[in-house]
């Protein structure tokens, strides 16, 4: 579990990955990352070296893979922004978090309700077709005919 400790002042380090190497590590794009950070994603300013070069350290790519997870269960972009600013402001805004998780975890919980009755119904289907062809009568399956042509 991801804990983000109390924010320290932005690094100037010639460690850490490059963007490019932080968009292989986390599967999301330089593109992405970018956006992440104008956004207002990101809980605490990304590093940069002497040149200026972003420079990502493994709490960057954590929160990254935070930020992916979200949006890939359907969290709006507005509401990972809110979260980023709740853990970003540092202690005291736990309740707002926790209420903030778990409003979006009864969401994805109510989505996987959803998809696991449309689930069924495609088993259900792909056992009637396998019957069908394995009884020799898959020509009674169902099928919408078309009107006879009349010229």
């Amino acid at each position: 579990m991801l804990e983000v400790k109390p924010p320290v002042a932005p690094e100037r380090a010639e460690t850490g990955l490059t963007i490019a190497e932080a968009a292989r590590r986390t599967g999301v794009s330089v593109h992405a990352l970018r956006y992440y950070e104008r956004a207002g994603l990101v809980v605490s300013p990304v590093g940069r070296n002497h040149a200026g070069r972003r420079r990502y350290r493994r709490l960057d790519l954590e929160w990254i893979t935070v930020c992916t997870r979200l949006r890939a269960t359907g969290m709006p972009i507005r509401t990972i922004r809110r979260y980023a600013e709740l853990v970003s402001a540092g202690y005291g805004n736990e309740q707002d978090r926790l209420a903030l998780l778990e409003a979006h975890r009864a969401e994805v919980l109510a989505k996987l309700a959803e998809l696991q009755e449309n689930l069924q119904l495609i088993d259900h289907k792909i056992d009637v077709y396998r019957g069908r062809l394995a009884a020799g009568d898959a020509d009674r399956l169902w099928a919408p005919r078309r009107p006879a042509e009349t010229d």
